[in-house]
C-alpha cells in the first residue's frame, strides 16, 4: 500500500494508531550486537520519521543459547518502538513502531534496511482502531 491510500485509510477509518513490524534478515553482524549503534539508529528513526523520544532507550541482552541476543525499548510520546535481535541464526531485527500519530512506515523500513545493512525486507502494516 503506497503512502497516500495509507493516510486517506488512517484518516477515514480514524484510526487510532499505526504499527508498522519490519522483520530485516542478513543485517550486518557486528552492527545488530553493538548497543552504541543500536541506540543511534533509534535516534535516528525518531527524527526520520518526526517522533518525539519519552525518556532513555533501554538495550539490554538476555536469553540463553539460541534465544540470546539484544533487545531494545523507546517509549515515544504517542507510543513506543521495541526491537529484538538474533544474532545466531541469520542475522535478524525484529522492529516494531506503533504511534497514535501517522507516520511513514515505508520510510522506516528503507531506513532500517540501510542503516543495519540487512539483505532483505517486509514490512507489515496495521491500522488500530
Amino acid at each position: 500500500m503506497n503512502i497516500t491510500t495509507l493516510r486517506r485509510d488512517y484518516k477515514k477509518r480514524q484510526a487510532w494508531g499505526l504499527l508498522a513490524s519490519i522483520d530485516l534478515a542478513g543485517c550486518d553482524h557486528e552492527m545488530i550486537q553493538s548497543p552504541k549503534a543500536i541506540k543511534q539508529f533509534i535516534k535516528e528513526l525518531i527524527v526520520l520519521l518526526k517522533m518525539q523520544a519519552h525518556g532513555p532507550t533501554r538495550v539490554e541482552k538476555f536469553a540463553e543459547d539460541s534465544l540470546e541476543g539484544y533487545s531494545a525499548f523507546q517509549f515515544i510520546e504517542t507510543s513506543s518502538i521495541v526491537i529484538h535481535f538474533d544474532d545466531k541464526a541469520g542475522d535478524r531485527a525484529f522492529i516494531d513502531i506503533f504511534s497514535c500519530c501517522f507516520f511513514n512506515p515505508e520510510a522506516a523500513e528503507k531506513f532500517a534496511k540501510k542503516y543495519f545493512k540487512a539483505k532483505s525486507s517486509r514490512n507489515k502494516i496495521l491500522l488500530r482502531y
